[in-house]
């Protein structure tokens, strides 16, 4: 299929077999990008050119393309924003020779407005547009497994690596001589330009050191003005939602961990509509601040960890105030049967310990967990600073498997 369909293909086959009746040692491919200046740089698409042995590399040109050279050296001189990286790099996920991201890509007339000054897509939203599953499209990508985790996680590494090269090289429109870092040196007495010549990233590149600087000191505002955090809530996604069910019904394969637009999508609507809630006092009453980040379980699922803070009027004053709210208790069927339907299909561990010791969970013969845990009349906070969750014995039990569990 790729041999009938992939002219990239055909030229490295071809390439292949001039390697193996050639005496020549060295061969160097060069496939140019951009076809903005004429025909004579397109595509190979004849047998006539097997290859094409430049004369003119040097190290230091910034124009170069995508050049591959003898096995023996290895590969040299590849750059991403070539539009046949990509389909070099994935010749199954392209198996036509497809374009990749190119910087020369204009916005859709129709959609961008005259004030616009920005009149090319950038990375990250052709990024966006591709992994975005459509009906009227192929879905090669989005249905290609494994395969496409590999293509988001070079996809991530080739948008930062490019923002990386941004910020190395507009040091001077970053004003970077102005950071503390440098005027330090520079009172120290520290005058050798070779020992000053150093990177500065911004806090707006996100997980920078000044980034995570900047999080530590807003969150360290919020404290000061508004007192300690009343709430630590955690979102949890769920693969099973409703919402990423019926998505999937039309994709092929049904594991969530390979359909990450989807399910990022998902969350990040429902973690909108959640916060929309606090604000609306609709939970905890008067919320006046909440910071959040937002991290990725091993199977590529999204949480977020939210600190909450709550107004006056309603804040927490006593544990029977925690006891109406916080609990780790399986709900009464009777009165609450969405509540336990819930807890009975998503929150319940085990059963472990010696009715399965063979469980995840085990260690050294026990639960790493500390299931089962005790019963315990109201919540509260031990010697550690640790909450002790409320479990009453209030006989409602679940089976799971073969055996029956309790709070």
């Amino acid at each position: 299929m790729l041999d009938e369909n992939n002219e990239l293909v055909r030229t490295f086959r071809r390439i292949r077999q001039d390697l193996q009746l050639s005496s020549t040692p060295n061969l160097r491919l060069r496939i140019f990008g951009i076809k903005s200046r004429n025909r004579q740089y397109d595509l190979p698409t004849s047998s006539d050119i097997a290859a094409l042995i430049p004369g003119d590399f040097v190290a230091d040109r910034e124009d170069r393309d995508i050049i591959v050279d003898h096995r023996g050296e290895g590969l040299k001189r590849i750059t991403s924003l070539n539009p046949k990286f990509e389909a070099l790099h994935f010749p199954l996920l392209f198996p036509y020779g497809e374009d990749g991201f190119h910087p020369q890509i204009s916005y859709n007339a129709s959609f961008c407005p005259a004030s616009m000054r920005r009149k090319f897509v950038t990375q990250k939203e052709y990024y966006a547009f591709r992994l975005q599953y459509r009906l009227n499209e192929g879905h090669t990508l989005v249905q290609s497994g494994k395969a496409l985790q590999h293509y988001c996680v070079d996809a991530f590494s080739t948008i930062e690596l490019n923002r990386l090269a941004f910020l190395r090289t507009h040091q001077k429109d970053l004003r970077a001589e102005v950071y503390q870092g440098l005027q330090d040196a520079f009172a120290k007495g520290d005058m050798d330009g070779e020992k000053l010549v150093r990177i500065i990233m911004p806090s707006s590149y996100t997980g920078g050191p000044r980034y995570m600087q900047q999080l530590y000191h807003d969150a360290m505002a919020t404290c000061q003005h508004y007192g300690n955090p009343d709430l630590f809530v955690t979102f949890t996604c769920n693969a099973l939602w409703e919402e990423i069910v019926d998505a999937f019904a039309d994709m092929v394969g049904p594991n969530s961990e390979l359909k990450p637009m989807v399910v990022c999508r998902v969350f990040h609507m429902k973690l909108a509509i959640l916060i929309d809630e606090f604000k609306r006092e609709s939970y905890f009453g008067k919320t006046i601040a909440i910071i959040y980040t937002v991290e990725f379980q091993k199977r590529g699922l999204p949480h977020v960890h939210m600190l909450i803070w709550l107004a006056k009027e309603d804040k927490l004053k006593s544990t029977s105030d925690i006891d109406e709210m916080i609990s780790a208790e399986i709900p009464d069927p009777n009165l609450d049967p969405e509540g336990y339907a819930a807890v009975v299909k998503f929150m319940i561990h085990g059963p472990c310990g010696v009715n399965n010791p063979t469980s995840p969970c085990m260690k050294d013969g026990k639960c790493s967990k500390y299931f089962p845990k005790e019963f315990c009349s109201e919540t509260s906070f031990d010697k550690f600073g640790n909450v002790v969750y409320r479990r009453r014995n209030s006989g409602i039990q679940v089976q799971k498997g073969k055996e029956m569990l309790d709070n």
